[in-house]
């Protein structure tokens, strides 16, 4: 099996990569791990232009050796290579998986709204890197190499999910690459951000016009949460329960997601 890895965003280091080839070397041993030199560019907050991110992403997409794309890393950026990569997508796009998370919610959401390929939300190559021995890393490839059920998070009910990190998902909002999730259970989580921007984009979420019709919320991990000054005063599960009344949704609970070392697969559909 091959598996491609880009980074629609930022972009990961030599060392990092050379780390993860040789984990999945031992993990999954009948994996060809294969990194385009793209994920080592850089230009300015990118891993290259646009232009260079879009080509590798479209390369390695397109490429009917690949079997799956494994985002390297988040960080902001891949929504910028939406317009010019989706349409190029071609019929060896629309057999692959597609892994990854935070920020790769532009390019998994766009995918999906396209009907390319089976967009997953799950750990990404870096994590390779984050010092938690090589669990979320192992996690990802069972899901990519033996689609082993013991990676997905578990509240998994059979009904269609979706997962994104909350900012994504209020910034696709309007755009046309946010999918279709009627009747879809819609999970987000969030990092690094003060509760009262959190609220605010809640109150987006529950307000679109283009999400009504899911069939629930649940609530992912909220790590790093910046202070508020004041204090805000009110609960991350207060704000999620308010805002899904509004929406006129049933909250369903928390959900085992997000920046944190126990990020689970949640395939989009089902699962």
């Amino acid at each position: 099996m091959k598996i491609g890895v880009v980074a629609p965003a930022r972009g990961i280091d030599e060392a990092l990569a050379a780390r993860a080839q040789g984990l999945a070397a031992i993990i999954a041993p009948e994996v060809d791990l294969v990194v385009h030199p793209q994920c080592f560019l850089s230009n300015g907050h990118f891993a290259g232009t646009d232009a260079e991110r879009t080509a590798a992403f479209v390369d390695m997409a397109n490429d009917p050796t690949i079997d799956a794309l494994w985002f390297a890393r988040g960080g902001y950026g891949s929504n910028r290579i939406l317009q010019a990569a989706i349409p190029a997508l071609g019929e060896a796009a629309r057999r692959k998986t597609y892994m990854g998370f935070s920020d790769m919610g532009f390019v998994l959401g766009a995918l999906y709204a396209a009907r390319i390929g089976r967009p997953v939300h799950g750990p990404m190559v870096s994590t390779a890197g984050s010092g938690d021995g090589g669990v979320g890393f192992s996690r990802a490839l069972l899901w990519l190499t033996k689609k082993d059920r013991t990676v997905l998070e578990p509240g998994l009910d059979g009904r269609p999910a979706a997962a994104f990190n909350l900012a994504i998902l209020t910034a696709l909002i309007g755009s046309p690459w946010l999918p279709d999730l009627t009747d879809h259970v819609l999970i987000v989580e969030e990092v690094s951000e003060p509760l009262y921007r959190i609220d605010r984009m809640l109150f987006t979420m529950a307000h679109a016009t283009q999400l009504k019709g899911i069939a629930g919320v649940r609530l992912g991990q909220v790590t790093a949460v910046q202070a508020n000054e004041p204090e805000w005063g009110e609960t991350i599960e207060t704000m999620i329960q308010r805002w899904c009344g509004e929406m006129r949704v049933p909250y369903l609970g928390r959900a085992e997601i997000g920046h944190y070392r126990g990020n689970r697969v949640v395939p989009f559909g089902v699962a």
